[in-house]
Order: C-alpha cells, then structure tokens, then sequence
C-alpha cells in the first residue's frame, strides 16, 4: 500500500471512531451527581454511589449500568427510564423511587427499603428482591416478578408473589 493511501486509511478509521462515541463512564457526571446534582440521561456507567444520601433527585433516563448504590438513601429519586442492569443495590433505601420503564436486568435489590417505589412497565429480569420491603410498591405485575427472584423475607404487595432465587 502507497504511503498517501495508508494515511487516508487511517485518518477514514479516525473519523469512523470518532463518528461513534465511547460509552464509558462520564467522571464529571458521575461526581456532580455525587456532590448532588439532578442529572437526567447521564452516563453514570459502574458509577460507586454507594453509602451516600442523594434525596428526590433526577437520574431519569441515565446510564446506571453496573452502578453500585449498597446502603445509599435515595428515596423520592427518579430513575424512570434508566439502564440500571447489573446494579448492586444491597440495603439501599429506595423508597417512593420511580423505576418506571427502567431496565433493571440483573440488579440486586437484597435487603433494600422499596416502600412505594413505581415499577411501572420496569424490566426485573433476574433480579434478586431477596430480603427487599417492597409491600407497597406500586406498578408491579404478577409477569414482572415471574422473572425476578426473591426469598421468605421478600415483602411484596398483596396477591402477588415471587420466585425463590436459586
């Protein structure tokens, strides 16, 4: 290959690179939202909100992908929207949060306060509710829990009930 063509294939392979941009982490957001900042459709990918008390804010439509929020209080958050697959929410207090047509593919909620939090249209697929309160939790299906898994202690709203997680 001529040296003029293999400079116009490298500077097409940069273009095409920068045409598609990468999804990691955005270190900006992610600690404006941790010095508590509303933040809808922000990329939070595997942000550690873990431990933090962050109270009626807007993460709707964010990227929380492999989050960790362990034992954060986030109550009255909006989620609504967002990609929460793979998040590590363990005895994170989540009360009256919307997860309303989230994704929340393989999330561990065990041990969480999910008291009136809005799972309207939410995607629970292989989540683990073990342990989690959520006996007014609103919005939820029979078909949604069928695809989550929970245990003995999962509290969950009236007339509906839950997989035994393996």
């Amino acid at each position: 290959m001529k040296p003029i063509a293999l400079l116009a294939a490298a500077t097409l392979g940069v273009a095409l690179f920068a045409a598609h941009p990468v999804s990691a982490q955005n270190a900006g957001q992610i600690a404006a939202v941790r010095n508590g900042a509303n933040c809808p459709r922000c990329n939070l990918f595997q942000a550690d909100l873990s431990n933090l008390t962050l109270k009626g804010k807007n993460l709707a439509g964010a990227r929380l992908r492999q989050a960790d929020l362990s034992t954060a209080v986030m109550n009255r958050t909006s989620f609504a929207g967002g990609d929460l697959r793979d998040v590590n929410a363990y005895g994170a207090v989540l009360s009256a949060a919307s997860f309303a047509r989230a994704d929340l593919t393989n999330a561990s909620f065990v041990g969480a306060y999910l008291q009136g939090a809005n799972f309207t249209g939410a995607r629970l697929a292989g989540v683990n509710f073990s342990g989690a309160e959520m006996g007014r939790a609103a919005g939820l299906k029979q078909s949604q829990l069928n695809q989550a898994c929970g245990d003995d202690s999962t509290l969950l709203p009236r007339g509906l009930s839950i997989p035994r997680c393996r």
